[in-house]
């Protein structure tokens, strides 16, 4: 897996993993669940890769000088 997701972008997806992810502990109900989706965020953060920019060939990775 070659990294696709950039560090700027990278800050974003933790930030609003973590956010998503404090709704299971903040809302009551059903929609409390809705927060586990924080991980899919935290989780690409974290490899440095997207399945949906490597499937649309993205990237917000700094081109490398050459």
């Amino acid at each position: 897996m070659k990294t696709n997701v950039g560090t700027i972008d990278r800050v974003f997806r933790i930030v609003f993993g973590l956010v998503l992810l404090s709704l299971v502990f903040l809302v009551q109900g059903d929609l409390r669940w809705i927060g586990l989706v924080g991980i899919v965020p935290l989780a690409t953060a974290f490899m440095g890769w997207c399945p949906l920019y490597a499937l649309f060939g993205m990237s917000s990775c700094p081109m490398k000088p050459q």
